[in-house]
């Protein structure tokens, strides 16, 4: 974790750029791309929540990490698309019938005063990248749904025929389809490497009913997603959800089911490919920051950064490509 109240910055200053927030509120945390903090009860009531009851409050800055490294360099107003696409498709979730997730709202004029401190991030900055939500104990597995081989997924079968213990047909190409979505679950690590886990290790933690549960869930939201962004002109290659318990305003857990909490299928959490340009075989272009991962990898081979912090600072033509390919797959998505 960073220090507690670092002053929000810009390393490289580019414009408006958001790198990292700092409010008077508790509990702060800072992850890859979301600092998030305990908004108190008795500061702010949504309708049907219990003024009493603590909101957690996640700000989505214009970090961008890959190869699980935060890279120096922002880009400015990612956090921004971020909120937007995550609230658009939790909303959506919800009005499906998919599963209840834990947004309550994105008004960063809901925030009370007194979080705003002589050094601390200015309101209007923080306008179009908050959400507030349900407090939850997370379930510390990342519920990973695959449509297409590639990725990991796609390094795990070149040497095993399957992906996280799911056998796959023999002679999948990369990036293929598959005959149907996997789920492939992961650990969550706030710092570091994920790791790919099968279905029978993720049970062993959290129990066999639970996960039996989440991956019913993960297939379904995704399944219905990758058809709302299909008939828009995009692929959703593959996609990570979080669920957690919701908890009453004690701060113990409740009896409800778990919900659908952080960000929801985002170019962060996803692989967005444009459908009239899919041929499998090869890499794909893509709508996520594997545009960064590519120029990333292309330092790497060259020797120049052995992907391990401090990332590379990111030339200006690599930010510009990035947020268009975002901004575009926010466009058509919500269109």
């Amino acid at each position: 974790m960073m220090d507690q109240h670092p002053r929000a910055q810009s390393p490289t200053n580019p414009g408006s750029a958001v790198f990292r927030s700092a409010l008077n509120l508790p509990d702060r945390r800072e992850g890859k791309v979301r600092d998030t903090y305990t908004l108190p009860g008795d500061t702010l009531a949504e309708p049907n929540t219990p003024a009493s009851q603590d909101r957690i409050l996640m700000v989505a800055s214009d970090r961008i990490s890959a190869f699980d490294v935060v890279m120096p360099t922002p880009i400015p107003g990612k956090g921004v698309l971020l909120t937007r696409v995550a609230a658009f498709w939790l909303r959506w979730i919800e009005s499906h019938g998919l599963c209840h997730t834990h947004l309550l709202s994105t008004d960063a004029d809901t925030i009370p005063d007194s979080a705003f401190a002589p050094d601390s991030t200015l309101r209007r900055d923080l306008v179009g990248r908050v959400t507030i939500g349900r407090r939850c104990r997370v379930i510390p597995i990342e519920c990973v749904v695959r449509g297409y081989l590639e990725g990991s997924g796609w390094k795990d079968y070149q040497q095993t025929g399957a992906v996280c213990g799911v056998q796959l047909p023999s002679g999948l190409r990369q990036c293929d389809r598959l005959p149907e979505p996997v789920f492939t679950p992961a650990t969550k690590a706030d710092e570091g490497h994920d790791e790919n886990i099968s279905f029978e290790t993720a049970a062993a933690s959290v129990g066999e009913a639970l996960m039996a549960w989440l991956r019913e869930r993960s297939l379904a939201i995704y399944a219905a997603a990758a058809e709302h962004a299909q008939e828009r002109g995009i692929i959703i290659a593959d996609t990570k959800f979080e669920f957690g318990i919701p908890l009453d305003p004690t701060g113990d857990p409740t009896n409800e089911e778990p919900i659908l909490i952080d960000e929801a299928l985002t170019p962060d959490s996803s692989r967005f490919w444009p459908a009239d340009r899919y041929e499998p075989g090869h890499a794909q272009p893509s709508y996520d920051k594997q545009f960064v991962r590519e120029y990333l990898q292309s330092l790497a081979e060259s020797g120049v950064w052995d992907k391990s912090p401090p990332g590379p600072e990111l030339p200006a033509e690599v930010i510009a490509g990035t947020l268009a390919r975002y901004r575009e797959a926010a466009e058509r998505l919500m269109a």
